[in-house]
């Protein structure tokens, strides 16, 4: 939409005759007082970037993660000018700032903006492209007993609305056995002829484990070489965990959509995520919340149909966001570009084998994520023995190392080392449990 069309929308819905004239001078202060490019120096300077606690371990930020300086500047940067001169900001920096956040996204991901919709989580994304993909009458979505609460129940809400098909699979017997062939084998086994739509979860959060995404991609591949386009498999993948974890680009993965919040890993602002399409995929996908696009608005407002706009555009749900929040999210991703992916990876795969390696020496620990860096990525699960896994996240708290219980029916204890992490730090937490023993 063009400067003139978004002041027009304003003027039209008489929310700001003056703003959609001239955006306030403050505003456009505000904006423009940059802070200067993080430069990446060692792993310590990285970690002054992050106001936590230094009395704490924190080994648990995947969960909800602390705000880097960049992504926290920019937020106050944004909050200031909105609370200033909330229109005349707002008319200056939507558009543009979206633009740059899409644009941030597609270069770390390794597509383009256009195939991108921006959401407020990873359960928003799941919700949205769960409940809105189309499927024929005889057709059926395939899941696995393995997927988060989200990735189920935005499934259940679907066949319970529309009627549709879900059916779930197991991938593998045990993390103890796990491999690769085992779960591409298991997948293939799964699809039958009715089978449209695959939803699974890169890293699951329950135990650690990683999928072979890549290779389970290259089975749907085969199996679609055989089919009319209609009935073709999409393959759609839960890749919260493995975002800001994993060193890949999104167009070779092979997957058709990726879903996954960015204020975990990314260390982006709460509240914000993103949906990334396959351009071939993306048809297929209906929206089920209006879009605050301003295109899409520009051609209601000429009563004319916004059909042949970007499906992504279209899955982004209107309305009015946390603006200061969505507008940083650039910030988060170069952040890591700054580092660099490639070096990302490297750090957490080393602090985590460190914490695995030492999870397993000992004999009152059982290990519940593969040892493989093929299989894991940044979360570990496992238990001590005569302990319920709250007792263990309770006194390790009580030493200043903070950890989680996995919540699921199955309970794991759950340490995930993140790039704010120190080898000392996972060193200090393996010596706190070898310490636990039943009280």
């Amino acid at each position: 939409m063009s400067d003139i069309g978004r002041r027009g929308f304003l003027v039209r819905t008489g929310l700001a005759l003056g703003a959609a004239v001239l955006a306030g001078a403050h505003a456009r202060v505000s904006a423009d007082q940059q802070a200067p490019q993080y430069r990446f120096k060692n792993w310590e300077d990285l970690r002054t970037q992050f106001p936590l606690s230094p009395q704490l371990i924190h080994l648990a930020a995947f969960f909800l993660a602390s705000h880097p300086t960049p992504v926290r500047e920019a937020i106050e940067r944004h909050r200031a000018g909105l609370d200033a001169d909330p229109i005349g900001y707002w008319v200056e920096h939507e558009e543009k700032q979206e633009a740059k956040v899409l644009q941030a996204a597609a270069e770390y991901l390794g597509g383009n903006p256009t195939d991108i919709a921006l959401t407020d989580s990873t359960t928003m994304g799941l919700g949205l492209l769960y409940g809105g993909l189309k499927l024929g009458n005889e057709q059926e979505i395939l899941t696995t007993t393995h997927d988060h609460y989200s990735t189920e129940t935005a499934l259940r809400l679907r066949a319970e609305r529309t009627g549709a098909m879900v059916r779930q699979i197991h991938l593998y017997r045990s993390t103890n056995t796990v491999s690769r062939e085992e779960i591409v084998d298991s997948l293939r086994k799964g699809i039958t002829p009715m089978t449209r739509i695959v939803a699974v979860t890169w890293v699951h959060s329950s135990t650690g484990l990683k999928l072979p995404i890549h290779e389970m991609a290259l089975a749907i591949q085969a199996i679609n070489r055989s089919r009319e386009e209609r009935d073709r498999i999409i393959f759609c993948v839960d890749g919260v965990h493995a975002l800001g974890v994993e060193d890949f680009r999104v167009s070779e993965l092979g997957c058709d959509f990726l879903i996954a919040g960015t204020h975990k890993w990314m260390f982006g602002p709460r509240g914000t995520g993103l949906v990334w399409g396959h351009p071939k995929a993306w048809p297929i996908a209906r929206a089920t919340i209006p879009t605050f696009s301003g295109q899409a608005y520009e051609l209601w407002m000429e009563n004319k149909s916004s059909k042949d706009l970007p499906s992504s555009v279209h899955m982004t749900p209107g309305g009015f966001h946390s603006f200061e929040h969505r507008w940083a999210l650039g910030e988060a991703f170069t952040f890591h570009q700054t580092i660099r992916k490639s070096k990302v990876t490297q750090r957490i795969y080393e602090l985590n084998q460190q914490l695995k390696q030492g999870l397993a020496a000992m004999t009152h620990v059982t290990l519940h994520t593969p040892m493989s860096q093929d299989l894991s990525a940044g979360i570990v699960c496992f238990e001590v023995a005569g302990l319920a896994p709250r007792q263990v996240v309770e006194k390790l708290r009580q030493h200043n190392i903070v950890g989680s219980v996995t919540p699921y029916a199955t309970k794991y204890v759950r340490l995930a080392p993140s790039l704010i992490n120190s080898p000392k730090e996972i060193e200090t937490t393996l010596e706190e449990i070898r310490t636990l023993r039943m009280a």
